[in-house]
């Protein structure tokens, strides 16, 4: 289940009524930050770029691939542990902007996960340590630790068994 907080809106849709729910100023900045990240291939300067010009929470040697894209809007929302790989062209979102309402939720991606390429994740979700996911996944839920998981939307392929786990 995701975890967001719900802000209703009268009148025109959420998305028209955008910069009544988040700055102007921040979002120009942030999508410069972002767009010229996207395309730097060198991780320490991503991350940061990430950690110090737009807030969001980076552990040590996570790598972000060439083209993801964290939310525009509420980067400082993100936080990703140590020693995680986000896949090529990987959208992560903290924000839904709806017709009557928008929604706002933290993404919390854990230590050593691997996030394959094109996959989208919704706001308000947990990754868990050390799960992986597979490419083109829609990460519409909480993702347990060590689980494998895939599709659109995302079913758990495998979870490790907490007896073998234990025993290793």
């Amino acid at each position: 289940m995701r975890n967001t907080k719900r802000y209703n809106i009268e009148g025109k849709n959420s998305l028209w009524q955008l910069y009544k729910t988040v700055s102007f100023w921040k979002t120009f900045r942030n999508v410069i930050v972002i767009e010229a990240a996207r395309y730097i291939p060198f991780f320490s300067v991503k991350n940061w770029m990430y950690r110090r010009l737009i807030g969001m929470k980076i552990g040590n040697y996570t790598a972000f691939a060439f083209k993801v894209t964290p939310d525009l809007m509420f980067p400082e929302l993100i936080s990703v542990g140590n020693n995680s790989i986000i896949g090529y062209n990987t959208t992560i979102l903290a924000h839904e902007y709806l017709i009557n309402e928008y929604r706002l939720g933290e993404v919390i991606i854990g230590d050593n996960v691997l996030v394959g390429a094109n996959t989208t994740i919704l706001p308000g979700v947990v990754i868990g340590d050390g799960a992986k996911i597979s490419a083109a996944t829609l990460v519409n839920k909480d993702v347990p630790a060590g689980a494998f998981v895939g599709g659109n939307p995302m079913t758990i392929i495998s979870i490790p068994d907490a007896k073998s786990s234990i025993s290793k």
